[in-house]
């Protein structure tokens, strides 16, 4: 499996799972539970992808500069920092629900390098 194929199954699984928790979620918690994990996927994805194009782009440049990778994680974790924040003070996004929705990529992430490590032997 290519890097390129990685992203999009990650991607999609997380949206689809995701998507079902946010609408059991809503049905348990209310609006701000489903809004929560909706809110925690889709900055999970966000933040995915934005780290999988800066990679992609450091590796296809040879060597890259350790200041644009610390500035890059810099900006990635502020701009996920300051939307948490808002979602979070607006009570739009109960706090467990966003961490839930934040939870989904990673396990998917580990479980997707994991199946293609066994297929790979």
């Amino acid at each position: 499996m290519t890097p390129g194929e990685l992203t999009t199954r990650v991607t999609l699984d997380t949206c689809a799972v995701v998507a079902v928790l946010a609408a059991v979620g809503a049905w348990l918690g209310g609006a701000p539970a489903g809004l929560g994990v909706l809110a925690g996927g889709a900055l999970a994805v966000v933040n995915f992808r934005w780290l999988v194009a800066r990679a992609s782009a450091a590796t296809a440049a040879g060597n890259a500069a350790a200041s644009a990778w610390l500035v890059g994680a810099g900006l990635r974790f502020a701009a996920c920092t300051v939307a948490c924040a808002l979602f979070l003070a607006t009570g739009w996004a109960h706090p467990v629900a966003l961490v839930a929705g934040f939870t989904v990529l990673p396990c998917d992430l580990i479980a997707r390098g994991l199946a293609g490590a066994r297929t790979e032997r």
